[in-house]
């Protein structure tokens, strides 16, 4: 990449450099971000190979199949090397065209590919096979030496992960823990997840942390909610309590004034009694005066 920048002024050479330097950094953890980069690069030096073929991973790691082809067909013009033929054909696939993908992995480029690139078109002529719905056939394309071995290469995780996937895809389960078993001892970088489907078929199940504490916090608020219940419950105990007691001194008080009522109306009535005595007895005095 280095001696294709040459070919361009110092300055530009350098900006294009740096962008390039982005695309690498970013296309595994901000896929978008590292297409970004990708096109300042593309606008700056289109003619360029190595700024195709990193535009066109780019735009692959985006899902950009299209875009991602027509990038690596032009670096692939301009060089004419055959090491980005197995990932045009993964294009085809990504575009919904496996027998494209299919009938690449028969051509004749094929062969000039180095061991790690046959390998890779394998893979993608197996892929191609399951998305046809092929499931055995994508299963004996995977079987070959390279698998068989027992040498650990930078290919043989992965081969060893997608042999097993399409086994239990194929319902033979036991070969595919097996084969998944085998894909972990060669995964040193952590490129598969062997492990979590080892664990799914192991019927072992994964708690995350954060989950955990999310529960743990739900049980405390269960029970803080509790808790407000049973003091909502105490203060309405209170105050019926204290409606009650209300309604006993409104009760007494009632008594007390019914009470008073009666007293004062057999005062009166007392009153009433010895006012009509003493005027008889006054009437009865007068009546005797008369008479004598």
């Amino acid at each position: 990449m280095r001696q294709e920048l040459q070919s361009l002024p110092k300055g530009l050479a350098e900006d294009v450099a740096r962008n390039l330097v982005m695309v690498a950094n970013l296309i595994d953890e901000d896929p978008e971000q590292a297409y970004a980069y990708s096109k300042i690069a593309l606008r700056l030096a289109s003619r360029v190979a190595a700024v195709r073929e990193a535009a066109g991973f780019a735009a692959y790691a985006t899902q950009k199949y299209s875009e991602a082809l027509a990038e690596f067909r032009a670096a692939r013009r301009m060089t004419g090397s055959v090491e980005l033929w197995p990932v045009m054909a993964d294009c085809e696939r990504g575009l919904g065209r496996p027998e494209r993908a299919m009938a690449m992995a028969g051509e004749p480029e094929v062969q000039k590919l180095d061991k790690a690139g046959q390998v890779e078109m394998r893979l993608v002529a197996a892929g191609a096979r399951r998305d046809m719905g092929q499931i055995d056939a994508a299963i004996v394309t995977l079987q070959s030496p390279e698998l068989a071995s027992n040498s650990v290469q930078p290919w043989t995780a992965r081969l060893r992960y997608a042999y097993a996937d399409a086994l239990l895809a194929a319902g033979r389960e036991g070969e595919a823990r097996e084969w998944f078993a085998k894909a972990l001892e060669a995964d040193k970088d952590g490129a598969t997840d062997a492990s979590d489907r080892l664990a799914e078929l192991d019927g072992v199940e994964f708690v995350d942390a954060h989950d955990e504490h999310d529960a743990q916090d739900g049980d405390h608020s269960d029970l803080s909610g509790a808790t407000d219940v049973r003091d909502d419950a105490d203060e309405q105990d209170d105050a019926d309590d204290a409606d009650e007691q209300d309604d006993a001194d409104d009760a007494d008080e009632q008594d007390d004034l019914s009470d008073d009522v009666v007293d004062a109306q057999a005062d009166e009535a007392a009153d009433v009694d010895v006012d009509v005595d003493v005027d008889t007895d006054t009437d009865a005095d007068a009546e005797g005066d008369k008479s004598s």
